[in-house]
């Protein structure tokens, strides 16, 4: 399994407790040292299942000073992607990809069902 997290973010430094705890194996990357490519987020989003919107960390700085609630409905799907892969920072965290599935942000019911 793949864990992307921001190491200083609370809600990351809970899921990893979590996976810690769970005894879960898995492979930590920093989302902000290696921030995901367009290919990765394409294929993320896809396998998930879930809207575009939701891979945005809709509460960051960066999504706030750059006024992406008011631009991202005007921006194709294509300049979306470019976006997110330019800055880890802009990326709903964490991120937990397995073998047939993909989680954006941590509600622990959801990941706990995924991992049984």
């Amino acid at each position: 399994m793949l864990f992307l997290c921001y190491p200083k973010c609370s809600t990351c430094q809970k899921a990893k407790a979590f996976l810690d705890q769970a005894g879960v194996s898995y492979e930590l990357r920093d989302i902000k040292l290696q921030k995901p490519s367009q290919e990765e987020l394409r294929r993320w989003q896809a396998e998930s299942g879930l809207p575009l919107k939701k891979f945005f960390n809709t509460s960051g700085l960066q999504y706030r000073a750059l006024e992406l609630a008011k631009r991202l409905p005007q921006m194709s799907e294509d300049e979306q992607f470019a976006l997110l892969a330019s800055d880890g920072m802009l990326v709903k965290r964490p991120l937990l990809i397995g073998n047939g599935f993909v989680l954006a942000g941590f509600r622990q019911g959801e990941w706990e069902a995924k991992l049984k």
